[in-house]
C-alpha cells in the first residue's frame, strides 16, 4: 500500500557555517567538513560545493514518495533563518520550518520574539549544546523559560533535541509542567540506544509532547539495516506512551552519508513486529495533526531504471 509519509526532522542550508564547543564546521568539498579540529564526511559526497538545498532535498522528496517535512536546525550548520524563509515562501505546502538563535550565549530573548512573528512554524533549541559549556544554561533559567512562554503565547512549536538519558530530563518536566499548551517535540528519539532514554520517551505522556526520530539510525548504526534494535525501540515506546506520540524522522542528510534516504524509513514498512496502523501513524499521519499540514499528496512512484 501507499503511505502518507512525513519527515519530521531534516535539515537543509545554503552555507554550512556552524560552531560547536569552540570549533568551526565548514565545508571543504565533497560533502566532507571541519568538525572537532578533524575532517568528517557531513553530507553525501555529491553535494560537492556544501550547499543542501531545498531543491536537491524535495527531489528526494519525491523521489522516496516523502509528502511533506520539517526543517529542524543545529549549531553545527549555521543559522539558516533567512535561507529557509525563502524556503518556505517556494514550499510552504510542503515544508515547516524552525528558526534558531543562540541559546548557548544570554540576550536571545528579543531574537526569540522577532521569530515567533516571523513566519517560523517552530523553534529549535539544541538543548544538548547546552550542557558542556563553562557555564551550563538550564532550560529552566529565567530567560529560557521567558522564551519558552513567547513561544506558547505566539502558538510556535518548541523543537528540542535533549543530551543522552536523563540529564535535561527534569529540566523538561519543569517547563512541561509550566507551560502545559506549549507544542512540543523532541528529537532524535530520546536518544535510543543510550542509557535512560526511556526517560525522555515518558515525557511523551504529557498531552502537547512528541517524540520524533530523527537520527534513529545514527544511534543503531552499529548493527545496520534493517536496524532491528531501531524497530524494537519504536515497538517499546509504543507501549510506553502510544503510537500517536511518535513520528518519523530521517537526520536528512547526515544519515544519508550511511544509507539512501529510502532506507531511512523502508526498514519500518517491511518490519513484522510492527502493525498497520502502527506504521501509517509513525510515518506521517501523527507529524500531519501535530504540524497541521494541509492538502498533501502522496508522490507518485516512478519504477528505477533496474527494476522489470
Amino acid at each position: 500500500m501507499s503511505y502518507l509519509i512525513i519527515d519530521a526532522h531534516a535539515h537543509l542550508w545554503d552555507e554550512l557555517s556552524g560552531s560547536v564547543e569552540g570549533y568551526d564546521v565548514k565545508s571543504i568539498g565533497g560533502g566532507k567538513a571541519t568538525f572537532n579540529g578533524g575532517i568528517r564526511q557531513m553530507m553525501p559526497p555529491y553535494m560537492l560545493d556544501g550547499k543542501n538545498t531545498a531543491e536537491l532535498f524535495v527531489s528526494n522528496m519525491n523521489y522516496d514518495c516523502v509528502s511533506a517535512a520539517v526543517i529542524t536546525q543545529e549549531y553545527l550548520d549555521g543559522n539558516q533563518n533567512d535561507y529557509l524563509l525563502k524556503v518556505k515562501g517556494k514550499y510552504g505546502t510542503r515544508l515547516k520550518i524552525a528558526g534558531l538563535c543562540d541559546f548557548r550565549r544570554p540576550g536571545f530573548l528579543p531574537e526569540v520574539k522577532r521569530m515567533c512573528k516571523g513566519g517560523f512554524n517552530c523553534i529549535k533549541v539544541p538543548a544538548q549544546r547546552l550542557v558542556n559549556l563553562p557555564k551550563r544554561v538550564y532550560l529552566t533559567d529565567t530567560e529560557m523559560l521567558k522564551a519558552f512562554e513567547v513561544m506558547d503565547k505566539s502558538n510556535i512549536i518548541l523543537s528540542i533535541d535533549l543530551a543522552q538519558g536523563e540529564t535535561q530530563v527534569d529540566e523538561m518536566k519543569e517547563l512541561i509542567y509550566r507551560f502545559p499548551n506549549l507544542k512540543i517535540a523532541i528529537g532524535h528519539f530520546g536518544m535510543a540506544n543510550r542509557p535512560g532514554f526511556e526517560s525522555q520517551i515518558l515525557l511523551a505522556k504529557n498531552k502537547n509532547v512528541m517524540i520524533e526520530s530523527g537520527g534513529i539510525t545514527w544511534l543503531y548504526h552499529n548493527e545496520f539495516y534493517p536496524y532491528v534494535g531501531a524497530v524494537n525501540a519504536i515497538k517499546k515506546a509504543i507501549d510506553m506512551v502510544g503510537v500517536e506520540k511518535l513520528m518519523w524522522g530521517s537526520d536528512y542528510p547526515r544519515t544519508m552519508t550511511a544509507i539512501t534516504y529510502r532506507m531511512s524509513y523502508d526498514f519500518i514498512i517491511k518490519s513484522n513486529v510492527l502493525s498497520q496502523a502502527e506504521k501509517i501513524s509513525f510515518l506521517g499521519e501523527n507529524a500531519k495533526s501535530f504540524y497541521g499540514f494541509k492538502d498533501l499528496e502522496v508522490p507518485q512512484y516512478i519504477k528505477n531504471m533496474v527494476e522489470d
